[in-house]
This record gives C-alpha cells, sequence and structure tokens, in this order.
C-alpha cells in the first residue's frame, strides 16, 4: 500500500494531514518531535518483535502437535 492509499482509507486529505503536523509541532517543539518519532519508532519495533515471537511459538506448538498424532497413528 502506498502512502496516499492509506490515508485515503483513513478518509484523510494533504489538509487533514498539515493541520495534525502543525499542532504536534506546536505542542511539542520542533527539538521533542525527533525524540518522540524515535520513541514512536522502537515501540512498534518491539510490538513487531512480539509479535513475531508469537508467531513463531504457534508454529512450534502446531508443528509438535502434528508430529505427535502423526506418531499415534
Amino acid at each position: 500500500m502506498t502512502l496516499n492509499s492509506i490515508l485515503l482509507f483513513l478518509g484523510l486529505g494533504m489538509q487533514e494531514i498539515i493541520f495534525v503536523a502543525l499542532i504536534v509541532l506546536l505542542l511539542f517543539g520542533g527539538k521533542k518531535i525527533p525524540e518522540l518519532m524515535k520513541g514512536l519508532g522502537s515501540g512498534v519495533k518491539s510490538f513487531k518483535e512480539g509479535m513475531s515471537g508469537i508467531e513463531d511459538e504457534l508454529n512450534k506448538d502446531s508443528k509438535e502437535s502434528k508430529k505427535d498424532s502423526e506418531k499415534d497413528k
């Protein structure tokens, strides 16, 4: 998906994006925004790592249950 299709899906136009960016700039200031984005990026990264860990565990459990069911036959 491109950024434009995501924004259209959310119903956001360019004017709304600029407005939100200006509000964020006014609230946090120019110096705090890189820190906020770094924190947001690390949060997203840890969330993705957690999700992949859960998927790995589920895949491992399903493989083990398949092996156990094949042994019972």
